[in-house]
């Protein structure tokens, strides 16, 4: 495995990946005829990768494109995705992934807290982002993937310095948080390696070798499983990420099979959907050894390695520390949303609501941290424009989680619950506090509180408990004039996974003397909010603002 000591940058790694397995496939895309980009599929081997990315990078360079500038890339689940990134990061430039879910008025607000310097966009989402422009103070330059052979736009103010230093920012994630607004977590070039790094060392069941693995990895590249985690444990050792442009369980079963998978990532959504689907012939065609992922349904977890062949391999991770703790042990304890055990080189701590250690078998939080005397190494550099929201991270030398888990006496782990203010829908973070605000904004609303509630499919759905000003008609059902305004604010507002998908109309919600909103005394304890007498399942109609 290539050393990150010796080689502590992306562009350095990568081009020591090229120059130990040139001819080994780096990114590969399944054939999909229905897909219009590459329908055929493709294999780019390391020489390849280096030599793209030595391209594009002098055209940065030429363009004026350094250390200290960021450049968005809205570019989907597209190959070139990764080649662009690749050579902004060997310039030491700032990669800034845009989700292309996004509503206007969210990527309008990437746009200007970045203040991104170019967008590399695909023409057939140009005008989302010309709509997204139109409300943004800050205007960067465009430039279309498309348009791949003219110049990119001359930087506003050319940069002076072209290559990165290991705490040079590589990449700015966005992650929901409790205050409503996205944060930008700003993410080194030596916590993408090092990241890479810890996975690609991990033994037991998630052994990997040498020059020789092929990771199905169908998340989103805006996100930090594909475009950090998996694309630099691949890159260390040679190995190969499959990219197709999304989950789809009508191609994963002949897309698994004839890319010849060895590895497979997931999120917990998927395991249901996949055993919902008829059998399929080349279901047990496969050279899978393992999957990896996080939220797996305790009840169906054993259901899905008897029927498909493989282990699947819970995980905790988050993007501010993505060095993964892997339930990779014998025996397993399968269906128990255990999810690991401590590893040299990371701490992990258990405290209660008044921050001291809880005994084994007792919840509490899960606080992380390097060590001791390095607590910071290898985590997040910082929220971008928000040091206030960075120290609050970190407490007394450990990062907080907020989510709330028990370890056994055998020092294993086991995720109970978030503590958070936080939805996670189809592995989508969603901040309670952003609905909130969209709601509120709307004419009709007085009072607005959102919760999580369990889904069979989804992990967790968004229920908003919405007081109207006035009087309102009783009662009021999914139909009605009203319910869909709503939505139909809500859905122009804020990508399609987090708008409501039950609703609730109450006289009022419990709030505190000082008129904080009581979340934990809206519904009964132990009670399933869901089953309420007045409670709208929109979810038909959720599902339908999405196409």
């Amino acid at each position: 495995m290539i050393s990150i000591e010796a080689f502590p940058t992306i562009g350095t790694a990568l081009f020591e990946a090229a120059r130990t397995w040139p001819d080994q496939p780096f990114v590969a895309v399944p054939a999909n005829p229905s897909r219009s980009y590459h329908p055929q599929g493709l294999a780019w081997t390391y020489r390849e990768v280096e030599a793209a990315v030595r391209q594009l990078a002098t055209r940065y360079q030429a363009a004026g494109y350094g250390q200290g500038r960021r450049i968005g890339l809205l570019l989907e689940n597209r190959p070139e995705h990764i080649l662009h990134k690749l050579a902004m990061n060997h310039l030491g430039i700032t990669c800034v992934p845009i989700n292309p879910d996004y509503r206007p008025r969210e990527m309008a607000y990437v746009i200007d807290h970045t203040r991104m310097d170019l967008v590399v966009v695909l023409d057939a989402l140009d005008p989302l982002l010309q709509q997204a422009m139109g409300e943004t103070r800050h205007q960067p330059a465009v430039f279309r993937l498309e348009d791949a052979d003219t110049a990119f736009p001359p930087a506003a103010q050319a940069a002076t310095v072209f290559r990165a230093q290991p705490d040079t920012i590589a990449s700015i994630l966005y992650t929901s948080g409790t205050t409503g607004k996205p944060k930008g977590c700003m993410l080194s070039h030596r916590y993408e390696l090092a990241s890479g790094a810890w996975y690609a060392a991990r033994g037991g069941l998630v052994a990997l070798e040498e020059g020789c693995e092929r990771l199905y990895n169908p998340l989103p590249l805006f996100h930090i499983n594909a475009s950090v985690l998996s694309l630099f444990c691949c890159m260390l050792k040679g190995n190969c990420q499959i990219q197709p442009d999304r989950f789809q369980a009508s191609r994963w079963f002949t897309e698994v099979s004839e890319s010849r998978a060895t590895v497979v990532h997931f999120l917990g959504v998927m395991v249901p959907i996949l055993l919902n689907q008829t059998a399929h012939a080349l279901e047990l065609q496969h050279q899978i050894k393992f999957g990896l992922g996080a939220g797996i349904d305790p009840q169906r977890h054993a259901e899905f390695e008897a029927r498909f062949g493989y282990p699947l391999i819970e995980v905790w991770g988050m993007t501010e520390s993505v060095r993964l703790v892997i339930d990779a042990d014998t025996p397993r304890k399968v269906g128990t949303r255990a999810f690991g055990r401590v590893q040299p080189g990371m701490e992990i701590q258990v405290v209660d609501d008044n921050d001291q250690p809880v005994p084994d078998g007792v919840p509490g939080e899960l606080r992380v941290r390097h060590s001791a005397a390095t607590p910071r190494r290898d985590c997040f550099s910082g929220y971008l424009n928000d040091p206030d929201a960075t120290q609050a991270a970190w407490h007394g030398g450990w990062l907080r989680t907020g989510d709330v888990v028990v370890r056994d006496p055998d020092g294993l782990f086991y995720f109970m619950e978030r503590r958070k203010n936080i939805v996670r829908r189809s592995g989508e973070n969603i901040a309670a506090a952003e609905v909130e605000a969209v709601l509120q904004s709307h004419p009709a609303v007085a009072q607005a509180a959102v919760l999580a509630v369990p889904d069979e499919v989804r992990e967790e759905e968004v229920l908003a408990c919405v007081v109207l000003k006035g009087e309102r008609p009783k009662p009021l059902g999914p139909d009605d004039a009203l319910v869909q305004e709503l939505l139909e604010y809500c859905n122009e507002q804020m990508t399609y996974f987090k708008v409501p998908g039950w609703l609730w109309f109450p006289d009022a919600i419990p709030i505190t003397s000082t008129q904080k909103i009581q979340k934990h005394r809206i519904f009964a304890t132990g009670a399933d909010p869901r089953t309420t007498p007045g409670m709208i399942d929109v979810r038909v109609q959720k599902k339908r603002s999405k196409a």
